[in-house]
């Protein structure tokens, strides 16, 4: 069983505000990342929240996803990251880690990652564009032990530095690995790019 994990702890502390609700294409951003999660061949998503739960969580009603929540999400992603693999079912196998707010990963990337999960027999897979890796990344649930050891300052690159010999790539292409929304500079690029794309 794939699991997706997506985290929606953070306190937006460079938007100003909580950007997981601002709109983005007729929705919130975290709902286009959900949308897309739900279309995508994982099997269950899990969903990680923290700073504003009460307002974020009351988008996940109309959504068939299960939730988690992170007492320790001012500590940074990596304690999502570890809330997320603690609350994972016994039945699963590997995780892919979304970021809540990246949103446009394309349904083609995410395939392609859990393909190259099965057929490699790598256990840290993730999409790569110009030598540089991103989300989501499949993490086998092998780790799931040794990422609550993992340095907060480092988080999940520490897994990849650590085992080298098990992290596969699959090519993202040019628009496979879209930027995170952190600031308002960043929703705005965010904003006129769907627009543009709505326009084509």
């Amino acid at each position: 069983m794939i699991w997706a994990v997506v985290l929606a702890a953070g306190e937006s502390k460079r938007m100003g505000e909580p950007k997981l609700l601002l709109p983005l294409r007729g929705r919130t951003i975290l709902e286009d990342v959900i949308e897309t999660v739900l279309r995508s061949p994982v099997d269950r998503t899990l969903v990680v929240l923290g700073a504003c739960a009460d307002r974020t969580g009351t988008l996940l009603d109309r959504y068939p996803v299960e939730r988690a929540f992170n007492p320790d999400y001012r500590a940074g992603m990596l304690s999502s990251v570890q809330t997320g693999f603690r609350n994972l079912s016994p039945e699963a196998k590997a995780a892919l880690v979304f970021l809540g707010d990246q949103p446009g990963i394309p349904a083609a990337v995410i395939a392609a990652v859990i393909e190259a999960y099965r057929k490699t027999g790598k256990g840290l897979i993730r999409p790569v564009r110009g030598g540089a890796g991103g989300h989501p990344l499949l993490v086998d649930i092998k780790y799931r032990k040794e990422i609550e050891s993992l340095d907060p300052r480092v988080g999940l690159k520490g897994l990849l530095a650590r085992h080298p010999e098990d992290v596969g790539g699959i090519d993202a292409g040019e628009d496979g690995i879209p930027l995170d929304i952190d600031t308002p500079e960043d929703y705005r690029q965010a904003v006129s790019g769907s627009s543009k794309k709505s326009t084509d």
